[in-house]
């Protein structure tokens, strides 16, 4: 396998984006639609900055950031094809977005379903902290945990 690509996604990513997010979790577990993801990808979320990982010609991931979320950027989405899942793609989408965000913020935050163990463990293994639970954020006796990945204070002392 080779390295993947990471560039800003194109309106000609549109569909291949909606595709790998509409065939997965925990998205389906969520409750989005293919309706839901035409909506927002029309054809890229407006106010991003959004990225796709490309593998072989193929779109194999996507993140998109939004900027200036408490003292930091927020990473909305992180999402990586079901076909190359368990291959890195994820890890290195995150680096690349980290150090994006860390050269004009000290903080990422970013978050993950209670239920999702394995995006859990993967936010845990990149130095993510758990901040907190949002309980019967997006559906009902489930929470969102805020995370969080700091750089240092948003403030130094003089």
């Amino acid at each position: 396998m080779t390295t993947p690509m990471i560039r800003h996604m194109h309106p000609d990513d549109r569909s291949a984006v909606v595709h790998l997010l509409g065939e997965s979790d925990p998205w389906k577990t969520l409750g989005y639609t293919m309706s839901d993801w035409n909506r927002i990808f029309c054809p890229t979320p407006q106010g991003r900055d959004c990225y796709v990982a490309e593998l072989d010609g193929q779109v194999a991931g996507v993140a998109i950031v939004k900027r200036k979320f408490l003292l930091g950027d927020y990473l909305e989405l992180l999402a990586v094809a079901e076909r190359v899942r368990q291959k890195r793609i994820g890890g290195q989408l995150l680096t690349y977005i980290e150090q994006l965000v860390f050269e004009r913020t000290k903080n990422l935050f970013a978050c993950v379903s209670d239920f999702n163990e394995s995006a859990r463990t993967f936010y845990k293994k990149h130095g993510y902290q758990e901040i907190g639970p949002m309980p019967n954020f997006l559906i009902p006796d489930s929470a969102e945990i805020l995370l969080r990945k700091t750089a240092g204070p948003a403030r130094v002392s003089s």
